[in-house]
């Protein structure tokens, strides 16, 4: 009984150090950019347009940029990626075929996100003739967001109980009407989840708007899709590696309100995750 005990402690404590390994760094790198960036954030520097090759002014239209690019590309990509969950989880037979095209979307997650960006170059600006613009950047996101977006609704799906839709088709109803009032209430969580990874993803990507949408100075906002857009990681990227003179402060800025704005979209997802939880 006492060896169990110790065991268990080391294994916790095991489990504490794994924590810690991952959080510390964390605060750290949020730390030294709240230290160094925080100085930067103002009224001007958040609204205002940038000016002067971007050494003054502020980022304005990176931020509405990026908003832009992350909310295009989840109308194109979330109910493609659920649609395709679902018809994996709840229609398609296990045979080759699926398992093959189950591993191929397993393998397109961790595809680099420069080969997308060539991807998106060859087939929406130079074939489909789209430009650099908004509508091919969101589409090169979108595409590179469905294998996760596909992966975790379809994990979600699969650990709805099996009991949900055999009491289902016993009262005699469809597969359709299973899914829909059944299974997927109930995967929502999950599907919350994969969209909060996707989100977080696209935010944060430089090489595939790099090719298809980024701007590298734009004093004003886009007025159609068709418009290319400064963003967030580009701009942050440029003003680092490109422009000399910036104040050091703007650059650790920007870093953190890139930062912030992804947080504010997890938190946001996460309580409406919590809150249909507790309601179901």
């Amino acid at each position: 009984m006492k060896n169990e005990i110790v065991k268990q402690k080391i294994g916790f404590g095991l489990l504490l150090l794994a924590v810690l390994l991952v959080v510390i760094p964390v605060l750290c790198i949020v730390g030294l950019l709240l230290f160094r960036g925080a100085g930067a954030l103002s009224w001007q520097f958040l609204f205002t347009m940038p000016r002067e090759g971007m050494r003054a002014g502020g980022i304005f239209p990176a931020i509405v940029g990026t908003f832009y690019l992350v909310i295009a590309s989840l109308i194109f990509a979330l109910p493609i990626g659920v649609l395709a969950a679902i018809y994996l989880s709840e229609y398609a037979r296990d045979n080759a075929l699926t398992r093959l095209i189950n591993l191929s979307i397993i393998n397109l997650a961790g595809v680099s996100s420069v080969v997308y960006g060539l991807f998106g170059l060859s087939l929406f600006v130079v074939f489909l003739k789209f430009g650099v613009s908004i509508i091919s950047g969101a589409l090169t996101l979108g595409i590179m967001t469905l294998p996760v977006i596909i992966t975790t609704t379809r994990e979600a799906l699969q650990a709805v109980p099996r009991a949900y839709r055999e009491v289902s088709f016993s009262l005699g109803a469809s597969r359709w009407q299973t899914v829909r009032h059944a299974v997927l209430p109930r995967a929502l969580p999950g599907i919350l989840t994969g969209t909060i990874l996707s989100v977080g993803r696209v935010a944060g990507e430089t090489a595939p708007i790099l090719f298809t949408v980024a701007a590298f100075y734009l004093p004003q906002l886009p007025a159609s899709l068709s418009d290319q857009v400064m963003a967030l990681p580009y701009h942050l990227y440029i003003i680092t590696t490109q422009i000399p003179g910036i104040p050091e402060k703007a650059r650790y800025g920007t870093a953190l309100v890139l930062i912030g704005l992804v947080l504010i979209v997890n938190i946001s997802a996460s309580i409406l995750r919590a809150k249909y939880r507790k309601a179901k």
